[in-house]
């Protein structure tokens, strides 16, 4: 897809979830020492492990481009986290626009403390968790480290003034201080998602096989040989439902249902299992039904499919060996 198209799917993300309007500027540096007085930000499962989790859905309340699934998604991620992989409720920070504790809205300023308070601290063995359900967009690369031109951006509930979040602020932020042994997983519910941790490698899962991340010159590992996985709800370039195909009443975002269904469908499921079964369920509700109900989409992307999700990794693994274990 060229620059034009590019352009032109963030523009229509605007009617969906997909996108808001702009007001792209560079990150603004967060306080240094983040002052969340929730979650304990240490509480350990044994002596030298602890998890923890950000879970950040954003709805733009009293906004033209309001999203009604975020809530729900954010609320279905903490039961999986919870009920599934054992996380301490006191160990997980939620950030929507329901909360009365204005430090824990979803502003810019509130996730980027949220992102550093989630590895503050990080030590081998712990299970770390970036959850984020709401719009994303595109923006050129100023910086010129993505060989494709854009940024890839999420959008705070505060984004048309305070700007957006960069995928390159995220690296540093969460990827970047990693520590032996640490195990990060981000799963990002939102449009033009595929390479937003700048991760190195992309997982293809038509030809089950790794590929390198073309969209980015400057994605890079993890220091002090960390694993970082990112699940997003689409490519660079598509788009995300936040929909009530699934249910038939109740509004989500797709990625965010199906995997969390497909996990607990299973008592155990490999990485290449849960990408199979969400795309094989996006496909047929949403690439297939046109659940979206918009015809221009289909005009504009000649009947190509408008949401896959993806998979990125600092490291390349066997994704049909290796269980997923949060």
């Amino acid at each position: 897809m060229d620059r034009k198209n590019n352009l032109l799917s963030s523009f229509l993300g605007l009617m969906l979830k997909m996108s808001g309007s702009s007001g792209g500027q560079p990150a603004a540096t967060a306080s240094a020492v983040p002052t969340l007085p929730k979650p304990n930000p240490m509480s350990h499962h044994g002596e030298h492990q602890k998890k923890r989790a950000v879970l950040c859905g954003v709805s733009y309340q009293k906004k033209k481009h309001k999203l009604k699934g975020t809530i729900n998604d954010v609320k279905r991620m903490k039961s999986l986290l919870v009920d599934h992989f054992q996380f301490p409720e006191n160990a997980i920070c939620v950030l929507t626009e329901e909360e009365n504790d204005p430090e824990l809205s979803p502003t810019k300023k509130n996730i980027q403390n949220a992102l550093q308070w989630l590895v503050q601290d990080n030590m081998g063995g712990d299970s770390l968790v970036f959850y984020f359900s709401g719009h994303g967009l595109r923006q050129p690369d100023f910086a010129g480290d993505e060989s494709d031109e854009f940024d890839e951006t999420i959008c705070p509930s505060d984004f048309a003034t305070a700007g957006m979040i960069l995928d390159n602020y995220i690296n540093s932020t969460i990827v970047k201080p990693l520590k032996h042994g640490v195990k990060l997983h981000a799963i990002i519910d939102a449009c033009h998602s595929g390479t937003i941790l700048d991760l190195p490698h992309v997982y293809k899962p038509k030809s089950k096989q790794w590929g390198g991340n073309k969209s980015s010159s400057g994605g890079c590992e993890s220091t002090n040989d960390a694993l970082a996985i990112c699940f997003s709800a689409c490519a660079d370039n598509q788009l995300a439902t936040d929909t009530n195909a699934f249910t038939g009443k109740e509004m989500s975002g797709a990625m965010t249902y199906n995997f969390v269904n497909a996990i607990k469908a299973k008592k155990r499921i490999s990485y290449g299992e849960l990408l199979d079964e969400m795309h094989n369920n996006i496909t047929k509700h949403v690439n297939t039904t046109g659940c979206l109900n918009l015809n221009v989409l289909w005009n504009v992307f000649r009947n190509k499919p408008i949401q896959e999700p993806q998979m990125s990794s600092s490291k390349i693994f066997n994704v049909d060996e290796v269980e997923l274990n949060l």
